[in-house]
């Protein structure tokens, strides 16, 4: 039976986990596949914007790559390889590492990251196609809510 062909009660008892797992690995899918047919992966993008005084990073310095992942460690999947993805933006010239293996954003660093954000508006119009804010903001209400009720903590 198809979500579509579920009546209203019917879906109202359905297991929350279920469909949140379901919507994060498309929606991660998804992203993943529009940024990598730009030339560029998730990892890499967040390498930039943990790098970036302009954006996460809080005063640009350099960080070594275990830290990182901890910066990132709510959001960084098992599989994100962030060495591999590191070098590679090394040889693009977009990060350089020091002698202490400390990662720093060059210039041409922080125009791609600039370039790379423009990016996110195209995506988030086709993943909220159909669906208009007031929706949007009450399913995140839903979900923060939800968080809560397991015990967990809403950012």
């Amino acid at each position: 039976m198809t979500a579509q062909q579920i009546s209203d009660a019917e879906l109202a008892g359905q297991p929350a986990a279920y469909w949140t797992g379901v919507a994060h690995e498309a929606l991660i899918a998804y992203t993943r596949a529009r940024q990598a047919e730009k030339g560029y992966t998730q990892p890499q993008f967040w390498l930039l914007r943990n790098l970036s005084v302009n954006d996460i990073s809080p005063d640009g310095d350099g960080m070594t790559l275990p830290e990182l992942r901890q910066a990132m460690t709510s959001y960084i999947r098992p599989e994100d390889d962030l060495a591999a993805e590191a070098e590679v933006l090394v040889e693009r010239g977009w990060l350089t590492r020091d002698a202490e293996d400390r990662l720093w954003l060059t210039a041409e660093g922080e125009q791609a990251r600039v370039d790379l954000a423009r990016n996110a508006p195209a995506i988030r119009a086709v993943l909220h196609e159909g669906i208009d804010d007031a929706d949007y903001v009450t399913t995140v209400k839903v979900l923060q809510r939800l968080i809560r009720n397991a015990g967990g903590t809403v950012a």
